[in-house]
């Protein structure tokens, strides 16, 4: 069974996919996502691959019939992909080089370009989770594409902030986000020519990186051949710098937030970045989501992130010098 069911509490949408109940979990030794599996080309650097156990689906199936007059349900439309990073298994993304980056950075703006053509999706989400505690039941390198058929209510929020902002200020938020964190220097990770890298004012995470595009752009289909290569070198050296943080591999949740799809027009106030959500706080500590957190959300971040952004450009240092950059 799979459909989205209405929070009113929240006035959004809850997915349900208890057909995910019998997704593996994949002994190493037994990949489908290796060449040699039957289910992947024997020869690839990227790839796209069809979620085996998608919540979301371009022939959903009708909802249980348990509907009322307060609880509505839907079916479930939209697309859940795979993103194969590499066919090595044991390589993650800080590992690539930046040519095969390049590639993933195309690979993603043309799932972008391909599932924006479909009328029943509103929103394309491009993310990663990396490491067991974000949940990773596949070891092999790879990231998903969601397509919502709804706009998720913290994307939803964020673009009506970002509205709010532009209406009373005249400025894009994140334009001036990027002013500031730039003028105060402390919080800011590494940068290149199109963009900038910082753990922001405000973050939940005591290493919650966001990656923001320095030009006023939306989505990834708007940036240059010189950009994409700028964000794919960003990546890799912000990806690498978590693990020389604390010299191990460095669990995150990674979202790429970019403009809706076959909706309104929201060039004017909206802005491409990347958020990070890694939940190490120490080398062997994690910042829990705790009750107030989940049922406020109220959260709270443990350190002050002007004492762990300096660690982190610090760290970030170490791998360039590693690098030969």
């Amino acid at each position: 069974m799979a459909e989205l069911r209405f929070n009113p509490l929240l006035r959004d949408w809850t997915m349900v996919a208890s057909n995910r109940q019998n997704r593996p979990h994949m002994p190493k030794g037994d990949c489908p996502f290796c060449p040699g599996s039957g289910k992947v080309p024997d020869d690839y650097t990227v790839f796209k691959y069809d979620n085996d156990f998608p919540v979301l689906r371009p022939d959903p199936p009708e909802p249980d019939p348990v509907e009322t007059s307060l609880y509505q349900a839907k079916r479930s439309f939209g697309k859940c992909e795979v993103i194969l990073y590499s066919p090595d298994h044991h390589k993650t993304l800080p590992e690539l080089s930046v040519d095969h980056l390049v590639q993933l950075v195309d690979l993603w703006t043309d799932r972008f370009e391909e599932l924006r053509k479909d009328a029943n999706h509103q929103y394309i989400m491009i993310f990663e989770n990396r490491g067991e505690e974000c949940g990773v039941t596949m070891p092999h390198p790879h990231g998903q594409v969601y397509a919502y058929s709804h706009i998720p209510l913290k994307i939803k929020t964020e673009l009506e902030s970002c509205k709010i902002h532009r209406e009373e200020t005249g400025k894009c938020l994140f334009c001036e986000m990027n002013e500031h964190e730039k003028s105060f220097e402390q919080r800011v990770i590494v940068e290149n020519e199109h963009f900038i890298a910082y753990i922001p004012y405000f973050t939940d995470f005591p290493y919650g990186v966001f990656i923001v595009s320095k030009n006023h752009k939306t989505a990834l289909t708007d940036f240059t051949s010189g950009e994409k290569r700028n964000l794919a070198h960003i990546l890799k050296q912000v990806t690498g710098a978590m693990d020389a943080l604390f010299n191990r591999i460095f669990p995150y949740m990674m979202v790429i937030h970019q403009r809706p799809v076959n909706g309104d027009d929201v060039e004017d106030f909206y802005h491409f970045h990347i958020e990070f959500y890694p939940p190490l706080r120490d080398q062997d500590k994690i910042k829990w989501y705790a009750s107030s957190e989940m049922g406020a959300w109220a959260v709270t971040n443990p350190s002050a992130v002007e004492e762990t952004a300096p660690k982190l450009r610090e760290a970030c240092r170490r791998y360039l010098l590693k690098e030969g950059w």
